[in-house]
């Protein structure tokens, strides 16, 4: 397992090459968000899903996320219409997860498998972004809650110390939030909240 601390504001390329490394490599790694921390590994790696999966108990229905560096690369992967358009642009980056409807592009076992959806966020943090720039794609993640939790892990050094042996790299960017992302549904006629979060939702009730 590899442990790369890497600076929060200004990340050195030369780690989080390493980093995107063991993602195209199959791995899981752990790594923060402007939220809390989460658990990354590459879009359509089965394999890397499932370890996730099991490391977090899930669902085989539960929703993953794409995790994007620009609103390009979130067209790519949904269907996007110029309401929903301006409503991303004014939110982005930020810590909202975004629920539309899933492209060709996405894997079939990533979508919601009646609706059809997915969830996708640009998030507002100088390492994802350094991630997803020298990935070149978005990271399929989901939040780092583990099972008997009902907290996401916030301090890097206890991840480290539950998650050593199950996943292949842990970037600590230094301690992260407890709260999770304003979840919002853009499939249906307005926007609807699914669960409030990080980041402001008022104008949805306005």
């Amino acid at each position: 397992m590899q442990h790369l601390q890497i600076h929060p504001a200004n990340p050195q390329a030369r780690l989080i090459n390493q980093a995107v490394a063991i993602v195209r490599g199959g791995g899981v790694i752990v790594y923060p968000t402007d939220s809390c921390y989460a658990l990354g590994c590459q879009i359509g790696d089965k394999a890397a899903m499932e370890r996730i999966q099991r490391l977090r108990r899930l669902e085989p229905s539960h929703n993953f996320t794409l995790v994007c560096r620009d609103l390009s690369d979130l067209a790519t992967y949904a269907r996007v219409g110029n309401p929903e358009y301006r409503l991303l642009k004014s939110l982005t980056p930020g810590p909202y997860t975004f629920i539309l409807t899933a492209s060709h592009e996405v894997p079939r076992r990533l979508q919601n498998p009646k609706r059809k959806t997915i969830g996708l966020r640009i998030p507002d943090q100088p390492i994802v972004h350094a991630l997803l720039e020298a990935l070149d794609e978005p990271l399929m993640s989901v939040t780092l809650i583990l099972p008997e939790s009902s907290l996401p892990l916030s301090d890097p050094e206890e991840i480290r110390a539950r998650l050593e042996k199950q996943v292949d790299a842990i970037i600590d960017g230094g301690s992260c939030g407890h709260e999770p992302t304003s979840i919002i549904d853009l499939t249906g006629d307005a926007p609807r909240l699914v669960r409030q979060g990080k980041g402001d939702t008022s104008f949805l009730t306005a």
